[in-house]
């Protein structure tokens, strides 16, 4: 464009959002997009799995958690227990329907682990299998076999659509293209010619697959626009052909299952309301209710009172539809509403016109109930279908709210359009980073400042990070072998993020605010779905500042994901750090597990699993004190400025009410914290702090009764009290060492869980190295997997002590082979 300053390319929504001090439209407010994600998987469904120990026998596995094509998965008999959680690629792993094994004369049998907690298999599997659903069959074999349903719907499928001119046609349309759902339908009989080509959502009320009309009773002929272009010969030869082809271009039926249902309406010919023309949706008109087709669909027109008319503007509608008011409805809003053409004067009067046109107004009963609780605000932004040229989705601004529809502005268009109006329902709206993640082009806003120089401190040099879930991937067949394979097509991966309101808030965020949150964030694309999480909590701080520090990367921390910028704003100042976020899905929940633990919290406070009733980890019987005791930064650093540097954390001071020209930054430092900051600060108050003048103070300057009952904690942790993944899990049992230094185990390393791990450490002379396996949650597996290079280089030892641990690791991996490796 001649107007544009900028490239399109380099278009950076965050920088966009940051500019215009505008926030993205929630994800979770967008169902269609959330819809459209789901790949017919739900948790809760059972299927038989292969064990890992032994691929010749199975076992009914639940799902957890579903993100593209992966499974979380975890074998019945776990219970409540997340320690034998696994990622499974429905590609490529031995999943199968319940009852597959029978059929197919396969061995069921309990794994290993939980062997000792289900003594009569066939009573556990009646149990179990009562009333469960199965994973569908058609998902788990054949050609549909680990396919997002949407990705069926591939260029050349055949769809039915409906004549928006008379509902009770229908005509076959081919998918020209489908970007995320949203589809370009080309008019079967048309190949060459893109003249009437549409813009239809997959769930819209008025597509169907190849068959509805014949099995509703409905007429399938081409609509009248397009008709005279062919003979009534040629559209015969064109039905038979698409009916002979239809095995091949089909669409399964069960993709449209989730399309809204069309109830039944109430509306009478000559009836009037207010309507939006979906074709040209800025204005709400007079209309009137043209004809009726049957108890589902009607027809109206928008009013016009010329003589002689040059178009005329009327669409079938259903109950549900979206853009038909009662009379009133605009005043009653404080809307304008336009007058039909050809009205005296500019005064518009309902009661006036209904008695000079001698008609009924439709009663509000006709109407669909219209909601407020949708998470859309006046100036989020998100993307938008410009209505003029639907090839185009541009930037899109809330201009206003008023029930359950938008005035949207939109950015960039090729040609200015005025405010569009949509409902909150619409499926021509889409949440920020839509097209970038679905490779479509999304208009830019004609004047934007990108790329920025921003003043962000250098991180020093990644460093991997070593978890159990890394270390892992080693041992576990059906798990992922690497973090880029989750990336599914380059489409959406997170699931969806709860934050689960009931668990413990812990000593910075405030769990009024935390419970104001919306029950769920995504799914989308991981960085940017776990940037709006993290945005949410930082803002449902006491000290947004104080949270942000907390979360920025730590020159000293273990990097192993991906850098993002976030804001936060204290007692008028302006904080920026930059924090890190994982890019794909199998790292979501130890991602979020993780930072909830950063920041004392219950480590269920938010993931992509759900807490209904009870929280696993029984967060809700612990105090603030007892609860940091257990999941606080417990640090052998100094408290104050580390020694040279600066963090990544920056503070910007601003002048109210005056346009930024040049931003000023300082650097506030991260205070390093020890045994002695441990949080005691009664429930419900804020904790820690978030100006930069606060920051310089002292955390150790506690009151005399805090110090003491620091000092009991100290002794206590002598004792070392500290819980994992299980909550308290078992102990292993004494573990004996004879005088030779052979070990001798009675319990196998392969099933230690992390706190099993900092037992044995705490036994030998490296118990001071304990912590770091506690920090980086080393269980039994990873612990087999260790050598002195991985221990020098992620746990950043000398050679010393590198040396001296691996001498016991190597202790514990002989008595391994000795002991339990048969």
């Amino acid at each position: 464009d001649a107007g544009s300053s900028v490239d399109e390319m380099e278009f950076n929504w965050d920088e966009y959002l940051e500019d215009t001090g505008a926030t993205a439209a929630p994800h979770g407010s967008f169902k269609h997009v959330d819809t459209s994600l789901q790949n017919g998987f739900a948790p809760g469904m059972k299927l038989e799995v292969a064990v890992k120990s032994d691929q010749n026998t199975y076992w009914v596995a639940t799902i957890i958690t579903t993100c593209g094509q992966l499974l979380l998965l975890r074998y019945d008999g776990y219970g409540e227990d997340r320690k034998a959680d696994f990622w499974c690629d429905i590609l490529t792993a031995d999943l199968h329907p319940i009852g597959w094994c029978e059929q197919n004369k396969k061995i069921l049998k309990v794994p290993e682990g939980i062997k000792d907690k289900i003594p009569d298999q066939e009573e556990f599997l009646q149990r179990a299998l009562k009333g469960a659903c199965s994973a569908p069959a058609n998902l788990l074999e054949g050609l549909h076999r680990g396919k997002n349903p949407l990705d069926l719907i591939a260029p050349g499928s055949r769809l039915e659509l409906q004549n928006p001119r008379d509902s009770l046609e229908a005509w076959i349309v081919t998918v020209v293209e489908n970007v995320g759902g949203r589809l370009k339908l080309r008019y079967e009989g048309l190949e060459d010619s893109d003249k009437f080509d549409q813009w239809l959502f997959y769930l819209d009320p008025f597509l169907h697959q190849v068959g509805w009309a014949a099995q509703h009773g409905y007429s399938l002929q081409p609509p009248s626009a397009i008709r005279s272009l062919r003979s009534e010969a040629e559209w015969q030869e064109i039905l038979k052909k698409v009916k002979e082809e239809e095995e091949e271009s089909s669409v399964p039926t069960d993709l449209f299952k989730d399309k809204p249902v069309i109830g039944v309406h109430s509306f009478s010919e000559g009836m009037k309301l207010e309507a939006v023309d979906p074709m040209a949706p800025f204005v709400i008109s007079p209309a009137t209710v043209l004809k009726v087709y049957n108890d589902k669909y009607f027809m109206i027109e928008i009013d016009d009172l010329r003589a002689e008319r040059p178009s005329s503007q009327r669409y079938v509608c259903h109950v549900s539809s979206a853009g038909i008011f009662p009379v009133q409805w605009s005043l009653k809003n404080g809307l304008n509403l336009s007058p039909p053409p050809g009205y005296p004067g500019q005064d518009f009067d309902w009661a006036d016109y209904l008695k000079q046109c001698g008609a009924e107004a439709a009663p509000q009963s006709c109407f669909p109930s219209l909601t407020s609780d949708h998470g859309f605000k006046e100036n989020m932004k998100l993307e938008a279908v410009n209505p003029v040229d639907p090839e185009e989705v541009c930037i899109a601004t809330v201009t206003k709210v008023k029930d359950s529809y938008l005035w949207l502005q939109l950015e960039g268009s090729k040609k200015a359009v005025p405010d569009c109006i949509v409902s909150v329902e619409s499926m021509n709206i889409f949440p920020v980073g839509w097209c970038e993640t679905n490779g479509y082009q999304l208009r830019p806003p004609r004047k934007a400042i990108v790329n920025k120089q921003k003043k962000i401190a250098v991180v020093q040099p990644e460093k991997q990070i070593l978890s159990s879930r890394t270390v892992h991937d080693g041992l576990k067949n059906q798990e992922l072998n690497s973090s880029e394979s989750v990336v599914i097509n380059g489409k959406y991966c997170c699931p969806k993020i709860y934050f689960n309101h009931r668990c413990f808030s812990g000593p910075y965020l405030n769990k009024g605010r935390i419970a104001e949150l919306p029950q769920s964030v995504g799914p989308g694309n991981c960085v940017l779905v776990l940037k709006e999480v993290l945005t949410l909590l930082i803002n449902a701080a006491y000290k947004p500042s104080r949270v942000l520090r907390e979360l920025q990367l730590d020159e000293e921390a273990a990097w192993h994901g991906h850098g993002e910028t976030l804001k936060a704003k204290y007692k008028g100042k302006s904080y920026r750090a930059t924090v890190e976020v994982v890019r794909t899905a199998d790292r979501v929940a130890d991602f979020c597990r993780k930072t909830c633990i950063k920041l004392e919290c219950c480590p269920n406070l938010f993931g992509p699993q759900m807490v209904l009733d009870k929280c696993s980890e029984n967060c809700s019987v612990l105090t603030k004190t007892k609860y940091t005791h257990y999941y606080g930064k417990r640090k052998n650093k100094r408290i104050g400025r580390p020694p040279g540097g600066h963090s990544n954390l920056e503070v910007a001071m601003k002048k109210p009410n005056k346009r930024r020209k040049r931003r000023k930054h300082f650097f506030v430092h991260k205070k390093k914290r020890s045994s002695a900051s441990v949080d005691n600060t009664p429930a419900g108050s804020p904790q820690g702090s978030g100006a930069e003048e606060e920051d310089d103070q002292d955390e150790s300057e506690l009151s005399h009764s805090l110090a003491q009952d620091r000092d009991k904690r100290k002794r206590k942790l002598r004792t070392f009290s500290f819980s994992d993944d299980e909550n308290k899990p078992p102990s292993p049992k004494d573990i004996k060492m004879e005088v030779a230094e052979k070990l001798q185990l009675d319990s196998n390393p392969l099933e230690w869980s992390v706190a099993d791990v900092v037992r044995f450490l705490k036994s030998t002379d490296c118990a001071p190295l304990a912590r770091i396996f506690l920090d980086q949650e080393i269980d039994g597996q990873a612990l087999l997997l260790l050598t002195l290079p991985t221990v020098q280089e992620c746990m950043d030892l000398k050679l010393g002590p590198a040396i001296k641990l691996c001498h016991h690791i190597e202790r514990v991996k002989l008595a391994f082979y000795q002991q339990f490796a048969n």
